[in-house]
């Protein structure tokens, strides 16, 4: 199982360093075959598509020509920049004009033949829940967690259309297979602010504030997400006290689960430790 790897912006520098490593990590453990894509560039999240709808598109549609010409579908792990990268792919096969046009910008030939996935999509629906099960070694007992999706991920749902976009529940299959305690909550597809943490930080700091606080009234202990923006905003836009929760990449904790020996050189990028809350536990 192999795919053309885009790291994006934020896995590639150390703004999320941690998910790129634990990412890697775990497609290794999984048999996923990751092949970077060569020479990839920018997608253009998250407000490209509002400054140029034909710039937009070519700046998407260079990565996914890129691919093709290696024979590959693409493996994204931010949300942001695989909606990106799934709705410039859609545009294309639904307008024959714009095919054209994009195909003019890149200067590669593209006819749309390979697909886009985000890698919570092929972990539990490829691999699988019951054989990603057989390799847990160290199960996440105890652990109370709100899968938090984003408003990416899984919207709209006529492009991405691999889970429910209200309910999803790949995340939480995931994480109850790794051992833990999904908790249901309301807020696992609300916005976090996104971008606006740089233009609106009030905005930004109020929604994460909503966010935690819905989640740690559901009786949840941390939160997990797939997408570095939301982990970026929740990790950082908490306010000040003791209680602050702490967010994990959902990879991080399958690594975890899977007795990978980084975890915990993943685990000391994070603003707010989730070290002390993993060892009341057991799990360190």
């Amino acid at each position: 199982m192999k795919y053309a790897y885009y790291p994006g912006c934020s896995l590639e520098a150390a703004l999320a360093k941690e998910y790129d490593l634990s990412v890697k990590a775990v497609c290794e453990r999984l048999g996923i075959e990751l092949e970077e894509l060569e020479d990839w560039n920018c997608c253009g999240a998250s407000s490209g598509h509002s400054t140029s709808y034909l710039l937009n598109h070519a700046i998407v549609g260079r990565n996914l020509a890129i691919a093709e010409k290696q024979g590959l579908d693409i493996a994204a792990a931010c949300p942001a920049c695989y909606v990106r990268l799934k709705h410039t792919r859609h545009e294309v096969m639904e307008k024959p004009d714009l095919k054209k046009q994009v195909v003019e910008a890149v200067g590669m030939p593209y006819e749309a033949k390979h697909d886009v996935r985000h890698l919570l999509d092929i972990i539990v629906n490829d691999i699988g829940i019951e054989a990603i099960k057989e390799k847990v070694t160290k199960p996440l007992t105890g652990l109370k967690l709100a899968c938090y999706y984003g408003c990416f991920l899984v919207r709209p749902p006529e492009v991405v259309a691999f889970d429910d976009p209200e309910n999803p529940q790949s995340m939480d299959d995931l994480m109850t297979a790794m051992g833990a305690e999904a908790i249901d909550w309301s807020g696992k597809v609300d916005c976090c602010g996104g971008s606006l943490a740089l233009t609106k930080r009030d905005i930004v700091i109020r929604l994460v504030g909503e966010l935690v606080d819905m989640a740690r009234a559901a009786g949840a202990e941390a939160m997990v997400a797939a997408c570095p923006l939301c982990q970026m905003n929740v990790d950082g836009r908490q306010s000040s006290g003791i209680d602050r929760m702490p967010v994990f990449y959902f990879t991080e904790l399958v690594g975890l689960a899977m007795g990978d020996k980084g975890a915990k050189s993943w685990l000391k990028k994070h603003l707010i430790s989730p070290v002390k809350l993993l060892n009341s536990h057991g799990l360190l």
